[in-house]
């Protein structure tokens, strides 16, 4: 935010009108936590789990499935048997020592450049979404246009700080292709940083080529911009698809995040502190590779959690156990002094109903007092992530400001001019026509949009509309007022002539494997 645009948000009472009129649609700064951070563990309890997890890295071990981590590791001096990697700790201990504790993100505007580490964190859209509840909440297949208006969205959402990659699946493309339409969609339609595909080593390597198009060649060599996900398959395997993508970022010094993906009593024992040391252990092992690619990468320790339900065996979200393990996590993540990542806002509900906001709110209380830094799957998650629905796209966004809002901690600026107030009004009196309740009262309390709390003749009157109409109206508006960010023309047609030239080069019928 620049100093003038500062100076008009705390303007008059007019300015402030037509600021909210208008939608204001100024990136947040990347948050600062400003919170206590909830910590259930303590010292003696940090060193078991870290014990523990050491233990399962020198006698169970870690199975990395491709030929280059292998050889990687015993020329490292690590003990390899087949594809089992045995570590010792004090060799662990030394690797992850050089990931940096925090870094900043540069984004295409470097005005909203975030810094991600220690009390620095940002919120990231959901991902992966196969299908979508579009803006007349009608579940169905995504393309590459429901791609792009997602991308505007999160462009135009002040809490987003990110516009992430494939919030939803394009279905229209071939999957060979998808990775470079949807790293020119998260390039064209924002310029806020942005996530990376990681589909395979050679589909990485194709998003830093892009990335060297955006930003110059050798920039991102010194600058992370990008920000892949490098899915473990719990238990303990890493599989030579993420290790290549891994390969692929960390050689260019672009952050990943190392996510063993946790479904509690399937691929974890049905114990949450076990849980959690298993977790543990699969995270450190491939932040340990990270700096066996590339000494001094930036890296996030990350973890995908959702507990089974042992009645049908589907992931659940919300429960009381993923909030105590993102809060065990957070206290593991900090004594190991590195930068890391939780899932936010989940729902397993199939529309924007009660549910959907229970489970989403307790996940993103957990991941606000956890202390966690890339926060991501913070718009849209529903269905256990099988759809983003638009209409809770905008409002968990509402939900991240609110929390942002919190986490900033108790203001104090006006303490002494706000307590002369009391004297003013003394007893029996209010405080509505009061110079400072004048000046101060749109900025003292955070007033949700999407949220209704007027009386019910009002909200009959106009129109009786529940949560989910009032969000899709409010989408429709955001992008009927969406200017885009335009890419420079020369940079622009050397991307869309990169993307020609890979589509050429890549088989659109399922070769993909055959080349890469």
């Amino acid at each position: 935010m620049t100093e003038a645009e500062g100076k008009t948000r705390r303007g008059g009472r007019g300015a402030r009108r037509i600021l909210r009129d208008a939608h204001d649609v100024t990136m947040l700064p990347g948050l600062s936590n400003n919170l206590p951070f909830t910590e259930p563990l303590d010292d003696e309890q940090i060193q078991k789990i870290d014990d523990a997890s050491m233990a399962i890295l020198e006698e169970v071990g870690v199975i990395f499935r491709d030929e280059i981590a292998l050889a990687d590791w015993k020329e490292a001096g690590a003990k390899v048997e087949g594809e089992r990697v045995y570590f010792d700790r004090a060799h662990v201990r030394e690797l992850i020592s050089s990931i940096p504790t925090d870094f900043t993100y540069h984004a295409r505007d470097p005005a909203k450049n975030v810094r991600l580490g220690g009390r620095n964190s940002i919120f990231v859209p959901m991902t992966g979404a196969p299908f979508l509840r579009d803006l007349e909440d009608e579940r169905r297949w995504p393309t590459l246009e429901d791609l792009g208006m997602f991308h505007k969205l999160s462009h135009m959402l002040p809490s987003m700080h990110s516009v992430a990659h494939h919030i939803v699946e394009p279905m229209d493309h071939a999957v060979p292709h998808r990775h470079l339409r949807i790293t020119y969609s998260s390039m064209k339609y924002s310029d806020k940083t942005f996530m990376g595909m990681t589909t395979s080593g050679k589909n990485g390597e194709d998003v830093m080529d892009m990335c060297d198009i955006l930003f110059g060649e050798g920039f991102i060599d010194n600058h992370p911009v990008v920000t892949g996900n490098v899915n473990g398959n719990s238990p303990l395997v890493w599989d030579e698809t993420m290790l290549g993508a891994c390969r692929a970022f960390n050689k260019r010094n672009q952050p990943v995040l190392c996510s063993p993906f946790v479904l509690g009593g399937a691929n974890t024992p049905a114990s949450t502190a076990a849980a959690v040391a298993q977790l543990n252990a699969e995270a450190l092992s491939a932040l340990a590779y990270t700096q066996i690619v590339r000494k001094g990468a930036p890296a996030i320790y990350g973890h995908y959690l959702s507990t089974v339900s042992m009645k049908s065996g589907a992931p659940m979200a919300g429960t009381p156990e993923i909030s105590l393990m993102n809060f065990m996590i957070g206290q593991m993540a900090r004594y190991y002094d590195v930068p890391w990542r939780t899932s936010n806002t989940l729902g397993g509900a199939k529309t924007l109903d009660a549910q959907a906001g229970y489970e989403s709110a307790t996940t993103l209380m957990a991941a606000i007092l956890s202390g966690a830094n890339y926060i991501w799957h913070s718009a849209g998650w529903n269905e256990a992530g099988m759809h983003c629905s638009t209409a809770k796209f905008v409002v968990d966004a509402e939900q991240c400001a609110m929390a942002y809002r919190m986490a900033e901690g108790v203001q104090w600026h006006d303490f002494d001019e706000a307590l002369s107030a009391v004297r003013d009004i003394g007893p029996g009196g209010h405080y509505l026509g009061h110079k400072h309740t004048y000046e101060n009262f749109e900025a003292a309390f955070f007033m949700p949009e999407l949220l209704d709390n007027n009386s019910i003749e009002q909200w009959q009157a106009e129109g009786s509309k529940d949560i989910t109409q009032r969000a899709l109206e409010h989408a429709k508006k955001l992008l009927n007022d969406y200017v885009e960010p335009k890419l420079d023309q020369a940079k622009d047609e050397e991307l869309l002539a990169y993307i020609a030239k890979r589509e050429e080069e890549i088989p659109a019928n399922g070769g993909l494997n055959e080349q890469f």
